[in-house]
């Protein structure tokens, strides 16, 4: 497989990266060694430029916002040049009225801060514990996932024009269809002149609503991880000979 392989997409929080928190020492110089072998791109939820200041500034292209923001690594400034940034109109009438009816419905009356939150790309968060939650709450309110997940169709279905992941400790993320990740990779893949078959993809969030989940259940070569800390053993195979 290796043979084939041209390119190394991976995932940050939970794959490189504690949730929000920088690159350690161990998967930096994992990243150095895969980076003398193959392509390596960042694959992302957020800004690209949160994205790499998080990296602190590691020399690497990053998609952000779901395929919405391309940046390329400029190797004389050491900064990122975009390349693409779409910015999409939201109704937010109608967002805030879905997001008042789930939270009639379900009990999610109380919350701290905004009942929304709206990014400038055109991707919306609905924080159930709402912007400005004490992280202690937001850490004991669903921690498996499973409060969201039991809801996560009727959410899908209500909010039809945009596709929903169950994002963090207590929030459902969505981008515009067809913004996710199967779709940025398959476009980079478009505009680079790259089969499926020659990309490995490196994510932790594969599971039911996750944000790496599309990637997981297309025909790219998928590689699983569930501790960024194991980061340095998962990607062993990808450094044999």
């Amino acid at each position: 497989m290796n043979d084939k392989i041209k390119l190394v997409a991976m995932d940050l929080d939970g794959t490189l990266t504690q949730h929000r928190e920088g690159l350690k020492d161990e998967n930096r110089e994992a990243l150095d060694a895969l980076s003398k072998k193959y392509k390596l791109i960042m694959v992302g939820a957020g800004q690209v430029g949160r994205i790499f200041n998080q990296l602190g500034k590691y020399p690497i292209d990053i998609v952000g916002n779901y395929g919405l923001q391309y940046a390329t690594y400029n190797e004389k400034t050491g900064e990122l040049d975009i390349k693409r940034d779409v910015v999409l109109p939201v109704d937010r009438e109608d967002i805030e009225k879905k997001v008042s009816y789930l939270r009639e419905k379900y009990g999610f009356t109380e919350f701290r801060g905004d009942s929304v939150e709206y990014h400038i790309s055109g991707c919306i968060t609905f924080p159930i514990l709402g912007t400005k939650a004490i992280q202690e709450d937001k850490l004991a309110f669903d921690p498996d996932r499973e409060k969201r997940r039991a809801i996560y169709d009727e959410v899908a279905s209500l909010f039809d024009r945009y596709n929903v992941f169950v994002g963090g400790s207590s929030s459902f993320d969505m981008s515009p269809k067809p913004y996710n990740k199967y779709y940025a990779l398959d476009l980079y893949c478009k505009e680079n002149g790259l089969s499926h078959s020659e990309v490995a993809y490196i994510g932790d969030d594969y599971g039911r609503g996750g944000n790496d989940e599309s990637v997981y259940l297309a025909d790219f070569n998928y590689f699983k991880i569930d501790d960024y800390r194991t980061f340095k053993e998962v990607i062993k195979p990808l450094l044999e000979d």
